[in-house]
């Protein structure tokens, strides 16, 4: 059930992404965003909650045999869609906020 989900979420947010990089072209995203201190900060939050997926997935892709790099790589060219790729793909061993605190 949670992979379906997180499948429905990549699909609807790539569904986004890809009417706004065709109305505005993948650096028009950002131009808008650049505009006003609202817009930065929304792009601050973003890299703040990837920063911190990132530190989660390098020590729980570790723990479980996976190459970190990956998914490191693809969170840093596309943003979400690694976090979101990384969770799809994830094997189930426990529940996933049980590991959060490990």
């Amino acid at each position: 059930m949670r992979r379906l989900f997180l499948m429905l979420v990549i699909f609807a947010f790539g569904a986004l992404t890809a009417a706004a990089v065709m109305q505005y072209g993948p650096d028009g995203i950002l131009k808008y965003q650049i505009q006003n201190l609202a817009g930065i900060q929304v792009i601050v939050d973003l890299a703040i909650a990837l920063v911190l997926f990132i530190f989660w997935m390098w020590r729980d892709a570790k723990g479980l045999g996976r190459n970190p790099w990956i998914w490191l790589t693809i969170t840093l060219v596309a943003g979400s869609f690694g976090p979101l790729l990384y969770l799809v793909t994830r094997k189930e061993t426990t529940n996933l906020p049980a590991q959060v605190g490990k």
